[in-house]
């Protein structure tokens, strides 16, 4: 019988199979931020939503050549359930998988996974972090392609498409849930 981790078994998971303080650090901040867009997008889900958030990565250290692959299988032998396996393996649509996003939680997912990556960065700049930070502060960094090089600006763009918002909405949202 599959069973929906809660938040906290998803983190002992993602525990297991990543001892890096950066890859656990990158999934509490992406599970905490999915928490606080469920509020606003699905108030009875907040959980769910957590645990696809801290799990979406928990093949990454180990098969970072496989991501998402090994992701399905990893949570397949848990037997965790399809719902939280399929928005696992599509935040990596495109990219390592060719499984899309269909959910709204899932192009949510999609799209704020790089966005934290992009703010996180554009926060370490900064001598007051994010406690203060505005949405046109992290735009102008956006827009400088050499800054954070490795966050694609190309799959931000295309998981504020996905949800159906401007960007500049998707920066805000994400950027007051991180805040939270």
């Amino acid at each position: 019988m599959s069973y929906i981790p809660t938040p906290e078994q998803a983190k002992e998971l993602m525990q297991r199979y990543n001892k890096e303080p950066f890859h656990i650090q990158h999934a509490e901040t992406v599970s905490k931020v999915m928490g606080e867009l469920a509020k606003k997008f699905d108030p009875d889900k907040v959980d769910f939503w957590r645990s696809v958030g801290m799990l979406h990565d928990i093949d990454f250290e180990l098969y970072p050549e496989q991501h998402c692959v090994k992701a399905n299988e990893i949570l397949h032998e848990l037997d965790v359930d399809e719902d939280v396996i399929h928005a696992v393996v599509s935040h990596g649509y495109g990219i390592c998988s060719d499984v899309a996003p269909e959910k709204y939680m899932e192009k949510v997912l999609f799209a704020v996974d790089e966005l934290t990556g992009l703010i996180g960065a554009a926060a370490l700049m900064r001598p007051t972090g994010i406690s203060d930070m505005e949405s046109k502060s992290v735009i102008k960094k956006f827009k400088d392609k050499k800054f954070a090089a490795g966050c694609s600006r190309d799959i931000i763009r295309q998981g504020a498409e996905m949800m159906g918002v401007e960007l500049g909405e998707l920066v805000s949202m994400t950027l007051e849930a991180m805040k939270a």
